[in-house]
């Protein structure tokens, strides 16, 4: 892969070589490749990294461009969020080190090598966003959250043309019950199990930092919530935890005190968040935008946010719109 060996002699020079590469599965827009590159003198130092590259000719449809990510990830470090080390980047692709552990929620939650970890990982995840909503807004490119979310995903299913008549009836929920957000920090905007390498200690990176925005803080820990990334468990925060293991950790690592109605606001607006993509994702296969056995089958998704959606508005009503 010439992109690969010309990026690595840009950063280590023309005595590197690497006798390692694997493209890791994943992606459209971006390629993501684990290396293995050999410096030094008599080639003994060995550095374990990660390449993510943007596709040649892909256009950057899933947020930051890489140079702003590696800006983010400079700045969350700086804050003591655990992230991979920046090793360079440019314009199109970061370089950074390989963290070892697992990213595969159903590993996480069900695997014996983790079961030490699965007690300590919604506290460490409650210190880990109080540190993310310290990082200084400047860290952003520009202020992707200056708009309403509510509108956003209301635009977004009226977009797709398809009746959802729960999505709807929760938009308009959403907006009557509306909490007073007086905060606005940066947010990692995809915070959630799948986006964490955890090893037998517990969380060693947060990953994916493409969404990041000016927003409420408490996007974040609603989006934790969300009932699709507890893949199957009963535990409500990622499915490894209590909603007060979160709460307290993040009040006691700095993060503001949490009001619980307006976290249930978030969580709920992250569950038809998450299906108005399901949606999204189905309709980029039925439309033929990109032929998927995966994107066809995250369909059956929706009806499943669907039901979520009915049981959280019917347990916590709001006066109607």
């Amino acid at each position: 892969m010439s992109r690969l060996h010309e990026i690595v002699g840009e950063v280590f020079g023309a005595g590197a070589s690497v006798p390692f590469s694997a493209r890791l599965p994943g992606g459209a827009s971006r390629e993501t490749w684990a290396l293995d590159v050999v410096t030094g003198p008599g080639r003994h130092a060995r550095h374990e990294l990660i390449l993510r590259l943007d596709s040649p000719g892909a256009a950057l449809e899933a947020g930051a461009p890489l140079a702003s990510e590696a800006t983010l990830m400079r700045a969350a470090s700086a804050a003591g969020v655990p992230v991979p080390a920046v090793v360079a980047a440019g314009e199109s692709y970061i370089l950074m080190t390989r963290v070892a552990g697992e990213t595969i929620p159903r590993k996480i939650l069900r695997d014996d090598a983790y079961a030490a970890a699965r007690p300590l990982l919604a506290e460490q995840c409650g210190r880990a966003l109080a540190a993310i909503h310290r990082m200084p807004p400047s860290c952003l490119a520009q202020e992707e959250g200056a708009r309403d979310p509510l509108r956003r995903w209301r635009d977004a299913l009226d977009l797709l043309g398809e009746p959802h008549p729960v999505f709807e009836l929760a938009l308009r929920r959403l907006a009557a019950d509306r909490p007073i957000g007086t905060r606005r920090t940066v947010v990692h905007g995809d915070f959630r199990n799948g986006n964490l390498i955890v090893g037998p200690d517990g969380i060693r990176a947060v990953l994916d930092w493409e969404l990041a925005h000016l927003g409420d803080p408490l996007e974040d820990l609603g989006w934790l919530c969300v009932k699709a990334w507890r893949f199957g468990s009963p535990l409500p925060v990622g499915g490894f935890g209590a909603y007060e293991e979160l709460i307290d950790a993040y009040e006691a690592a700095g993060g503001h005190p949490v009001d619980r109605d307006a976290l249930r606001w978030w969580e709920t607006f992250g569950v038809l968040k998450w299906g108005i993509i399901c949606v999204m994702q189905t309709m980029r296969h039925l439309r033929g935008g990109a032929r998927s056995v995966e994107l066809a089958a995250i369909g059956r998704r929706v009806c499943e946010n669907e039901w979520d959606l009915l049981r959280m508005l019917r347990e916590k009503p709001v006066a109607p719109a």
